[in-house]
Formats: structure tokens, C-alpha cells, sequence
């Protein structure tokens, strides 16, 4: 890829920290403010997302968990469709345009219903699905932006940009919820999918100047079957262990997660206090992972290898659950829920996407999708569905924890094998627009 030249300080800052060329830091800024607010906007209304959940109760949310899974399967189709018929300078800032109205939306209505149990259960489904999309989306065309060998050096940079709008977005919000309510917070997620809208524009028409690249306003969409996501990801050995990766993230995750909840619930009885303490935990863990990104993550993945990169916090979350399970505890549990988040932003989202660095682009928007959406939501699902099972038979937390580190083990395995088979992956062909 090459873009316009911009010289001075910037460039010559952006090249130090983060190994960027100077006819790339154009795109890199524009795709690090992008992701800025997209994040942003997600970070600063899911604290409340949180404080819902502690007044909808856990086994309420478990199963609140089925109908996220069941609408992350049932968008996949609607994406596919989507993409395969839209021109992407269309679709993209029309994405974003679609969460800004909806968030705006429902500002009003919770600002007229603010008890309304429905109002709760619907925002808890309704960002659980988009989150996830919202990321891939964004991914995945960075991916059609650049080349395999600039993801290694300037995903880690960009990804820092979603992680300083995941620390000014939960800020914001542990500043003005007790003045503006939660109405007011999902109003001000709404506004920073506005500013997105701008800055995924630019970046198209960044991607539309490229050298050798068609204008973006000309290119069309993927064609093919609105499922062939499914297709693709059911034909490939590599990318059905980048699902499995997935469903291992998931599994950890969710695992710390009603864990989160229950202590919560049980040391905070104000619900602002609650919202707080999510928020909190929130901009600590942006705070880590953005050194992480832009000093890290980069050169980790180009100097030790992605297998590396992927490898390193599955090994670190076997030691995070063997303490909790031995120890338990609030404070222990929130180094390791900060542990997980930080590895998890810091170097495996980044990781991740580039595994698809060398793909084909109908497998980086359609088979992509199709593993951070439903199959992630539907791990989730069987992953919470066998926790709440669990506590129910008696198990105890020690006793969870412990399973927890297992899987981290096998994830661990996972994630070395992903590292090597990505190494011998070949750069695709120039796919035709």
C-alpha cells in the first residue's frame, strides 16, 4: 500500500514508537482516530450495560445469553448480504450511521422509561450482538487496507487507538453519569459513532487514492451467498482453529465474567457505585494496554513472531486461574480480570487479525464476521449455560477456576499451532474488485 507522503514531527514520531513509514502515517492516523471512536462510543455506554446486568441477576443474563447467541447467527446472513451487494464506501460510514440513530433512540426512550425492565434486557442483547461486529467491520477492512507484513508493524499502533477510545469512553462516563443519567451516556456513545462516520469516510478516501487501487467509490460488492461465511469457515483447517481460538477467549472470559458479577453484587448495593467500578476497572486496563500497543505489540510480532504473541497470555491466565482458585477474593480477582482484558487487547485482538493477513478478502469480511460474531456469542452461550450448571450442582468458584485453567492450557496449544501455520500461509493474489 502507499498513500500520501506527510513529513514532519508526526511521522517522524509515529516511525519511532510504532515502525511506521511516513507514506503510511496518513492511514495509520485515520484508522487509529476511527477505531478512537468507535471504541469510544462502545466503552462509554457498556458500564451501563454492566449495571443492567446486576439488576437483571445472573441467571437471567445466562439466559439473556441465549438470545444474543441466537441474533449474533441470525445477522451473519444480513452482514453477508450486506456486503456482498453494497459498495463498501457505502456500507462502512453506514454502519456506523445505523448505531449512532439507535443509541440516540434509546437515550429517549429510557430518558422517558428509565425503569423499564425491557429497556435493560433489550440494550443488554441488542450492544452484546454489535460490539463484536463493530470490531470485525472495522478489522476487516483494515485488512483490505493493508498488506500482511504492515499489519505485523502497524496493527498494534492502530490498535492503540481503539484502546485510548476504550479508557476516554468509560472516563467519560464515571465523570457525567451522575449529572447526565444513563439516558445522557447513551446519548454520548451516539455522538462518537457520528465522528466515526467522518473518519471511516476519510480513510475511504484514502484507500480510494492508493497506488494501483480502484477509486472506493467504484468498487463493488463481494457477491456470493449471504452464508458463505458458514462455507468458508467449514472448508479450512486454519480457520477453524482461529474459531477454536475464539471459543477459548470466550470460555475464559465468561468464566471471570459471572465470577465479576457476583462479587460485584455482593460488595456494591448502589447501582451508580456499581456503574463506577466497571468504569474504573475499564480506563485501568486501556491504561496498560495502550503502552503495550504502541511499544509492544508490534515489535513482538515481528521480531519473536506471531506464534508468540498469540501464545503468551494463554500461559499467563494458567497462573492467573491456579492463584485464584487457591486464593478467591475480590482484589485477586480483579488482578485477574485485568490480566486477561490487558493480554487480550494488548496483544491477542491485534494477533488475531492478523491471522488473516494473507487471506483472500471474501474471507476477510464474510468467514471473519462469521467467527467473531456467532461463533464467539454461541461459546458464550454454551460457556454460561455450563457455569450457571455448575453452580447450581454446588461446584465451587476454586473449583471453576480450576477448570478455567485447563482450558487455558489447551488454548495455549491452540494458539502455537495458529502461530506456526500462519508462517506458512502465502500472500494471496490481488482479488479482483
Amino acid at each position: 500500500m502507499s498513500t500520501n507522503h506527510t513529513p514532519g514531527m508526526l511521522s517522524r514520531l509515529l516511525n519511532r514508537l510504532g515502525q511506521v513509514e511516513p507514506s503510511e502515517s496518513r492511514a495509520v492516523v485515520t484508522a487509529f482516530l476511527l477505531f478512537f471512536f468507535v471504541l469510544g462510543g462502545y466503552f462509554a455506554v457498556r458500564p451501563v450495560r454492566e449495571t443492567f446486568a446486576t439488576v437483571i441477576g445472573r441467571d437471567a443474563v445466562a439466559d439473556l445469553w441465549i438470545i444474543t447467541s441466537i441474533g449474533a447467527v441470525a445477522i451473519v446472513p444480513v452482514y453477508g448480504a450486506l456486503v456482498a451487494w453494497v459498495r463498501r464506501a457505502i456500507l462502512l460510514p453506514s454502519i456506523y450511521a445505523f448505531v449512532a440513530l439507535s443509541l440516540f433512540a434509546l437515550a429517549w426512550f429510557l430518558r422517558a422509561n428509565p425503569e423499564s425492565a425491557f429497556a435493560a434486557k433489550f440494550f443488554y442483547v441488542y450492544i452484546s450482538v454489535l460490539n463484536l461486529m463493530l470490531v470485525s467491520v472495522f478489522w476487516s477492512f483494515l485488512l483490505e487496507l493493508f498488506d500482511s507484513g504492515q499489519t505485523k508493524r502497524l496493527f498494534g499502533v492502530i490498535a492503540a487507538g481503539g484502546t485510548a477510545g476504550a479508557l476516554v469512553g468509560p472516563l467519560l462516563t464515571d465523570l457525567t453519569v451522575e449529572t447526565i443519567g444513563t439516558s445522557g451516556v447513551l446519548a454520548l456513545g451516539g455522538a462518537m459513532f457520528v465522528a466515526a462516520i467522518v473518519c471511516q469516510q476519510v480513510l475511504l478516501n484514502i484507500w480510494g487514492t492508493r497506488v494501483g487501487a480502484p477509486a472506493a467509490k467504484t468498487v463493488r460488492g463481494l457477491g456470493g451467498n449471504p452464508f458463505a461465511g458458514f462455507a468458508l469457515l467449514f472448508k479450512s483447517r486454519y480457520l477453524l482453529g482461529i474459531a477454536l481460538f475464539v471459543v477459548f477467549v470466550s470460555t475464559i472470559n465468561t468464566l471471570l465474567y459471572f465470577e465479576q458479577l457476583r462479587l460485584v453484587e455482593e460488595r456494591y448495593a448502589d447501582l451508580a457505585d456499581r456503574t463506577q467500578v466497571f468504569a474504573r476497572l475499564d480506563y485501568v486496563v486501556q491504561t496498560l494496554t495502550i503502552l503495550s500497543q504502541v511499544f509492544l505489540t508490534g515489535r513482538i510480532a515481528t521480531k519473536l513472531g506471531l506464534g508468540v504473541l498469540l501464545t503468551s497470555v494463554p500461559l499467563a491466565m494458567v497462573l492467573v486461574f491456579i492463584g485464584l482458585g487457591l486464593t478467591g477474593g475480590f482484589w485477586v480477582l480483579v488482578v485477574a480480570i485485568v490480566a486477561r482484558r490487558w493480554g487480550e487487547y494488548a496483544f491477542l485482538r491485534p494477533g488475531r487479525e492478523m491471522l488473516f493477513g494473507r487471506l483472500d478478502t471474501e474471507t476477510k469480511y464474510k468467514a471473519k464476521n462469521t467467527i467473531d460474531v456467532p461463533v464467539y456469542r454461541g461459546a458464550d452461550l454454551v460457556v454460561a449455560q455450563l457455569n450457571k450448571a455448575l453452580n447450581n450442582a454446588g461446584m465451587s468458584a476454586a473449583g471453576i477456576a480450576f477448570l478455567g485453567a485447563g482450558a487455558a492450557a489447551l488454548w495455549a496449544v491452540n494458539a502455537w499451532w495458529l502461530g506456526r501455520e500462519h508462517n506458512r500461509q502465502k500472500e494471496p493474489d490481488q482479488p479482483a474488485h
